[in-house]
C-alpha cells in the first residue's frame, strides 16, 4: 500500500538511520510535524550487531532503527519508505524558507525545515571477495568491529594513506598484523613506524581476497602469490547521498581526510542553504553511530526552536 503524504510538514528528515531519526524524536518531542522519508538503505545493513553503543552494543542494526521508527512515530511523526528524487525552492508569501520535496514515484510534500541525513555509500575496491565479506570478515573501523576480529590474522589492504593510521590500530588488537601495500608507496617513516610494531609489510598488487565458502583464507597478489590471513581491513571510498540536493545548489566536496565527497554544514549542522540542516554520515563520513544520532539530536533541537512558536 502506497502511504498518504500531507501536503506540509514543518520538517522533513531526509534519511532513516541514526542521525535521522534521533532528529526526528527530538522534533516530535517539541510537537512538530515531521516526515522521515527512508529510502531503506542503511550503511550498516551488512553488518551482524552495533558495537561502541552505549547499552545498546550488540544490537542488530535492524532492531536498532525499528525501536527509533516506533519511537518517532509514538510522538506523532510519520516515517515512510520512498526515496526523494529532487528538491526545490518553493515560494513564501513569509519569506520563510519552503522547500518542495519530490520522492521516485512522484509524490511530492512542502516542508519549511530539512533535516538531510541520507548518510552514504561505501565504494570498495573492485578486488574479487571484498564485497562479499564486508561488514563480517571485511571491515574498515577498529572501534565498530576490532573486538569481534581481536587476536585474528589481519590483513590492512591500502587504498589510502590513511592506511598505515589504520595498521597502527589495529595493531592494538592483534600482534599479528600484515600490511598489504598494493597500491600505495610507503615513506621511509611510515615503513620505519610499522616495522617498530612488527607489521610485516607486503609489496605487490593485491588482486584478491580468497575464501572458502565462510571465512577469508588469505589475500592474492598479482603475481598470484597467496599470504594467509583471516581478517581484511580496509578504507572504502565514502560518497555522500545527496544528489537530490543539485537544484539547491548543494552539491558534496571532498572530505578533508581524502575519503570522499561529503556535505559542509557548522557544528550545528547548517548548511549553507537557509533552512537546510545536514547530520550524520552525509556530513561526517567516519561519524559511528553514537555521534551520527548525536549529531542528528543536536540537529533536529535546532530546527525546533528555528521554526519558532507556531
Amino acid at each position: 500500500m502506497t502511504e498518504r503524504l500531507s501536503d506540509n510538514y514543518e520538517a522533513v528528515v531526509i534519511g532513516g538511520g541514526a542521525a535521522g531519526l534521533n532528529g526526528a524524536l527530538m522534533l516530535a518531542r517539541m510537537r512538530r510535524s515531521v516526515l522521515v522519508i527512508d529510502a531503506g538503505q542503511p550503511r550498516n545493513a551488512p553488518s551482524p550487531a552495533v558495537h561502541g553503543l552505549l547499552a545498546r552494543d550488540g544490537m542488530s542494526p535492524a532492531e536498532l532503527l525499528e525501536r527509533g521508527r516506533s519511537e518517532v512515530r509514538g510522538y506523532g511523526g510519520v516515517v515512510m519508505t520512498g526515496e526523494v528524487d529532487r528538491i526545490a525552492r518553493s515560494a513564501a508569501d513569509d519569506g520563510d524558507p519552503r522547500f518542495t520535496v519530490t520522492l521516485a514515484d512522484g509524490r511530492s510534500t512542502v516542508a519549511r525545515r530539512l533535516l538531510v541525513a541520507s548518510g552514504l555509500t561505501d565504494e570498495l575496491p573492485d578486488i574479487p571477495g571484498l564485497r562479499e565479506q564486508w561488514g563480517r570478515d571485511v571491515v574498515h573501523c577498529p572501534f565498530c568491529h576490532g573486538w569481534e576480529v581481536r587476536d585474528r590474522v589481519i590483513g590492512v589492504l591500502a587504498t589510502t594513506g590513511m592506511a598505515v593510521h589504520q595498521a597502527t590500530l589495529f595493531r592494538q588488537l592483534s600482534d599479528d598484523v600484515v600490511f598489504f601495500a598494493n597500491t600505495v608507496s610507503l615513506s621511509n617513516e611510515d615503513a620505519a613506524r610499522l616495522a617498530k610494531l612488527g607489521v610485516r609489510v607486503v609489496e605487490g598488487v593485491v588482486s584478491a581476497v580468497e575464501t572458502d565458502g565462510g571465512g577469508i583464507t588469505g589475500v592474492r597478489l598479482d603475481d598470484s602469490t597467496v599470504v594467509p590471513c583471516e581478517v581484511v581491513t580496509t578504507t572504502p571510498r565514502m560518497v555522500a547521498r545527496a544528489g537530490f540536493l543539485a537544484d539547491l545548489g548543494l552539491v558534496p566536496v571532498e572530505h578533508p581526510a581524502g575519503v570522499g565527497p561529503h556535505l559542509t554544514a557548522d557544528t550545528a549542522g547548517r548548511t549553507e542553504v537557509p533552512g537546510v540542516w545536514a547530520a550524520g554520515n552525509v556530513t561526517d563520513p567516519m561519524a559511528q553511530v553514537g555521534a551520527s544520532a548525536a549529531a542528528g539530536a543536536a540537529a533536529g533541537a535546532q530546527i525546533a526552536a528555528d521554526l519558532g512558536v507556531r
